[in-house]
């Protein structure tokens, strides 16, 4: 959750963490790996609702690889990252924080002399690549997952491209059935809980 829930239940983070899931089965990951952001990775760290959540999501079918810290967002060692909207809003506003920063400072230096402006001609076809892999604008298009439909969010500051982008992810979603699978695999998840 990237801001609309700001305090869920363990038991909301885990049909988080289920439409997550089959968000990413959709975008071609087979069973993908699950981590729950806390402040630590280990059992004894982070508040009462994510020891709840991890528990719930241990006992789950899904999987479920453990604590992810807000260090490992990024690295390649879970495809879904579970929180809620506070933390979810906090993390995506420090990230986008820490791209203009980086960018800022890049953009200082390679304009500080001579020498810094032909280092940053030589590098320009890596920083061009590197921008075009994290141009926010491909990612364009928040899936507002559990409800009856389908309904993309689009960032405020959107471009041409980016709102593109956010229609291809509707097209796929739609293409793809997702809320009818999130609504089946949220109803094999309660059964499995009530056999309990």
């Amino acid at each position: 959750d990237l801001g609309a829930n700001v305090d869920s239940k363990a038991e909301h983070l885990l049909q988080f963490a289920v439409m997550g899931s089959v968000l990413a089965e959709v975008n071609g990951l087979d069973r993908p790996r699950i981590g729950l952001l806390n402040i630590g990775e280990e059992d004894i760290k982070g508040n009462e609702q994510v020891k709840d959540a991890a528990r719930l999501l241990a006992a789950s079918d899904l999987n479920y690889i453990g604590f992810v810290e807000g260090d490992g967002i990024y690295l390649d060692d879970v495809d879904v990252v579970v929180c809620d909207g506070f933390v979810g809003n906090v993390a995506l506003k420090s990230s986008e924080g820490v791209a203009k920063l980086i960018r800022h400072y890049m953009t200082q230096e390679f304009k500080r002399n001579l020498l810094t402006r032909l280092a940053g001609l030589i590098a320009l076809p890596v920083l061009r690549a590197f921008s075009r892999k994290i141009d926010p604008r491909r990612y364009n298009g928040a899936s507002l997952l559990g409800l009856q439909s389908i309904v993309i969010k689009s960032h405020g500051g959107a471009d041409a491209l980016a709102f593109a982008n956010a229609i291809q992810v509707a097209m796929l979603e739609v293409e793809q059935a997702v809320p009818q699978r999130i609504d089946a695999h949220l109803a094999a998840l309660h059964a499995e809980r009530q056999a309990l």
